[in-house]
């Protein structure tokens, strides 16, 4: 190997997956790093919700939807739905900065290897960040009250861990909203 060649293989950027056909002309390892940061943001609270399905006592007294004596059970099902959903919406963040979310995987049959229109992905990414910073903001402001009106809600122990829980979602939002503003840009350049 040729000391030019050896250069350009070091000052090469490094795909997230190590496949060359990964990367995105355009986006820095730093935006890959928020947008790994944005879909884990979801975690906690999914594992908060999870342990409640499977029946581990988690602080809520026994006057609460969410009280172990009603899981495992049915409404398992629900929680489990919840976090799917959640975790896929987070997942989302990784297309604003990976090769799937400017065309359709190729695997996919019909549209496989087609481009995404930019706005495909703008719309619901921007409408995401609003509507979940949004919510995750006022659902830190009205916690103190609501938790101070319900008995039966977590406190001491439970209480903080319900926090630890649930502050990353308060990340959720403006990180997606970085996200989306650096497709937009990209997107515009890069076409």
């Amino acid at each position: 190997m040729t000391a030019a060649a050896a250069t350009a293989t070091a000052t090469a950027p490094v795909a997230t997956t190590g496949r060359a056909t990964d990367l995105v002309p355009g986006v820095s390892a730093r935006l890959h790093r928020i947008a790994r940061l944005t879909s884990l943001t979801v975690l906690p609270s999914c594992v908060w919700r999870l342990l409640i399905a499977l029946g581990i006592p988690m602080g809520w007294g026994p006057g609460s939807d969410l009280h172990h004596s009603h899981y495992p059970g049915p409404a398992s099902l629900v929680l489990l739905l919840v976090c799917v959903l959640q975790e896929a919406a987070g997942l989302l963040a990784l297309g604003l900065v990976q090769r799937w979310g400017e065309q359709v995987p190729r695997w996919l049959p019909v549209l496989g290897g087609r481009r995404i229109p930019p706005v495909v992905a703008l719309v619901p990414a921007a409408l995401g960040a609003l509507a979940v910073t949004g919510i995750t903001l006022l659902g830190a402001w009205v916690w103190n009250d609501t938790n101070a009106a319900n008995p039966d809600a977590p406190t001491g122990f439970f209480g903080g861990l319900f926090a630890l829980a649930y502050a990353p979602l308060l990340l959720w939002g403006p990180l997606l909203g970085v996200l989306t503003v650096a497709y937009r840009r990209r997107r515009r350049a890069h076409g």
